[in-house]
């Protein structure tokens, strides 16, 4: 029996296109489930420098404000910070992974933030078909941050001594109204990590927290912390997929989170207590990690949740 046209474009279909299909339809449940809801996105770490990740980036948030979930970028900047004050001569000192700011650094750290970083990824966003715009922690009363308070222990007497680190913020009241207007009117809020205290001085705010602290005031359905690393890894490198905060004290226990991952997972954990479903950390290294996570059913990252 001979074939008819129908057919014969049936059996010409391009394999790849029935695979971006199959895997469209793989979404579905999912674009269903996070309709209406928000995403907090903090994005840092190497791949800011790379200008095709950062495109990658860009047009994964832009398909996520267009399939109707509501994505709040937070960003880092510390290489970009760093560079900056190694350009303009100024020394930096870290203790326990913050940056020690005095007023000079403040200034500078602020600059870089809510200035050129903001809003390269604000053009990037904008260059993806969305509609970006950078604010910061001051803007609106958006975020209240008060003086980090820190303590070291001396090696030879081992006594605990308060350390200053200057103008290093923690948030202490997210007022998200200003944020409500920006997703309400069709645009992406794309957050530099500064606050300002009640006594009116800037805070440089680490960003990890900062998303944190956003993600929790607006009871987020999901928060991303894009990095460097896969996610959690077990001792043997095998990616640990899903986690609740009872296994992390475990994990942390025998060693096997350790080092930088210990603030990161305590953001996640803080994170989820306070509210938000669920926090996934993921490498950003990874083009379209997030919506390999958020879409598909094997994910790509480390799921936190209760």
């Amino acid at each position: 029996m001979a074939q008819t046209p129908r057919q014969w474009v049936h059996m010409m279909i391009d394999p790849a296109n029935l695979a971006k299909a199959e895997t469209l339809t793989e979404a579905l449940p999912y674009l269903q489930r996070y309709a209406g809801k928000t995403f907090v996105v903090k994005y840092g770490g190497h791949a800011m420098g790379d200008a095709s990740l950062a495109r990658d980036f860009a047009d994964d948030v832009v398909l996520l404000k267009a399939v109707g979930i509501n994505p709040v970028v937070v960003h880092g900047g510390g290489p970009q910070i760093g560079a900056m004050l190694k350009k303009l001569g100024v020394e930096s000192e870290f203790v326990d992974g913050l940056r020690v700011t005095d007023a000079e650094t403040a200034k500078i750290a602020e600059m870089v933030l809510s200035g050129s970083i903001n809003k390269e990824l604000v053009g990037w966003i904008n260059a993806a078909g969305g509609k970006a715009l950078g604010i910061s922690g001051k803007d609106g009363g958006f975020v209240t941050a008060t003086k980090v308070q820190r303590t070291q222990k001396d090696p030879d007497s081992h006594i605990e001594r308060n350390i200053d680190l200057g103008f290093v913020g923690e948030p202490t009241n997210v007022d998200c109204s200003i944020i409500d207007t920006i997703s309400a009117a069709g645009m992406i809020p794309v957050i530099a990590p500064i606050g300002v205290g009640a006594d009116g001085h800037t805070y440089n705010i680490n960003a990890d927290t900062m998303a944190g602290a956003v993600a929790s005031a607006l009871g987020a359905s999901r928060l991303f912390l894009l990095t460097d690393v896969a996610g959690v890894l077990s001792k043997s490198g095998e990616l640990l997929t899903d986690l609740d905060p009872a296994a992390i004290a475990e994990l942390q226990k025998d060693g096997t989170i350790s080092g930088g991952m210990i603030p990161k997972i305590q953001t996640c954990v803080d994170a989820v207590e306070s509210g938000v479903d669920a926090a996934v950390i993921l490498d950003g290294r990874t083009s379209h990690a997030m919506l390999i996570e958020m879409f598909t059913v094997k994910g790509a990252g480390t799921l936190i949740h209760k």
